[in-house]
């Protein structure tokens, strides 16, 4: 599963107070402005930056979840283990991932170099430069680090700060807000009358969302009917509360991880059953869509997988009809059939490469979006590329 944390980031104010001692991270409760705590300094620490974080997995059996958490991120910080071989099969399955997902602003941390000599930490730090090569962590800054002991954490803070700009963010349109966990938080026993509705925790992508507003959630309650026909009811409901971590809310802008309290039964929110959901304001949702017509771009060759006697991985083989893919869309994994294959030239002579997918699950989204591709291999999901949804079959409500 995902976690998720939010951070402050802080400066202090005095000229004289050294870099990066004069940065400094701390949980969203703690003040806007405390003073300095170095000796003799007379500044006071100020909030620069509110941030998110979104732990994704590193196995690689996990990437479908990996790639969900990919849907709401600005920016991305990967994690090497100094005390592992670089690049692990993940490592490069994550990376096609920031590739897949655009994210331009990378920050590349160098963890437990406690436990490894300095010399294997100058070694593997050659290694990641090699391996970065041609990606868009080419030119991204490289930090070593010690979680456990809290070393050059402030360096992250720092980095943090001037590496990755502050997105525009779009509060004009109606509210969107792309659902990566969902909660029942009533204990076991509790009295009818104290029951609480269910909760959905995401970031919105746009819009202004506030306490007490109408909401709808596509594509809601999914039913089969005797054909095996996929249909959807979205639920209505309204927003009783917002939280970020332990900060009570009134509205919440894009960016950050916010928790929404509803009134939607909670046995429909319990254990992530919401994930893949997305929640805005009645009417101003997109399409549900059973059958996606996708613009597939496949990589050449397959990350994390060697063959035999190999040192590069195996070829990726074309989409085939009749294949079982995986498909995330924004925080949603789904199951996909692929039932229709099309290969053209456009006027520049480059190949236009289209397929047909009709998902195990419907899904809310819109044309252009951009989704990951995965097939099974060695009975492990494996990303093999990605699309842009190009249509579509729509579902009556």
């Amino acid at each position: 599963k995902l976690g998720y944390a939010n951070a402050k980031i802080y400066k202090c104010d005095s000229p004289k107070c050294p870099r990066p001692a004069c940065y400094r991270s701390a949980s969203s409760v703690k003040e806007d402005v405390f003073p300095c705590d170095r000796l003799s300094c007379t500044g006071k620490f100020r909030l620069l930056r509110h941030v998110s974080f979104v732990d994704c997995p590193g196995h690689d059996i996990l990437m479908a979840t990996m790639l969900n958490g990919a849907a709401i991120m600005d920016a991305a910080l990967l994690l090497i283990a100094g005390n592992e071989t670089c690049p692990q099969p993940q490592t490069s399955e994550h990376m096609a991932a920031i590739d897949v997902m655009d994210l331009k602003h990378i920050i590349i941390l160098q963890n437990k170099i406690d436990l490894i000599k300095e010399q294997q930490a100058i070694e593997q730090h050659r290694d990641i430069v090699d391996f970065v090569k041609g990606t868009m962590a080419e030119n991204a800054p490289i930090i070593p680090i010690s979680a456990q002991l809290k070393y050059n954490i402030e360096v992250i803070s720092e980095y943090v700060v001037k590496k990755i700009p502050i997105p525009l963010r779009d509060f004009t349109s109606e509210p969107r807000l792309i659902v990566i966990r969902s909660f029942d938080v009533n204990k076991p026993g509790s009295e009818v009358d104290s029951l609480k509705g269910g909760v959905a925790g995401g970031s919105l992508l746009k819009g202004v969302l506030k306490v007490g507003q109408e909401i709808e959630v596509r594509p809601g309650i999914t039913t089969k009917d005797a054909e095996g026909n996929l249909h959807c009811v979205p639920i209505r409901s309204r927003v009783l509360t917002m939280f970020a971590e332990n900060n009570d809310l009134q509205y919440a802008v894009p960016g950050g991880l916010i928790g929404v309290g509803t009134k939607i039964d909670p046995t429909l929110c319990i254990g992530d059953r919401l994930v893949g959901h997305v929640i805005g304001s009645e009417g101003s949702l997109p399409p549900i869509y059973t059958l996606i017509e996708i613009q597939n771009h496949l990589m050449r060759r397959l990350l994390g997988v060697r063959t035999e006697g190999k040192s590069k991985g195996a070829k990726v083989d074309n989409l085939s009809k009749n294949e079982v893919l995986l498909v995330n869309i924004g925080s949603l994994s789904a199951g996909g059939r692929v039932s229709a294959i099309r290969e053209t030239k456009n006027k520049h002579g480059a190949v236009d490469k289209r397929a047909k997918v009709i998902l195990t699950s419907a899904v809310c989204t819109d044309v252009g979006e951009k989704i990951a591709i995965s097939r099974k291999i060695n009975k492990h999901w494996r990303l093999i590329g990605w699309g842009t949804i190009k249509g579509g079959q729509k579902m009556a409500i």
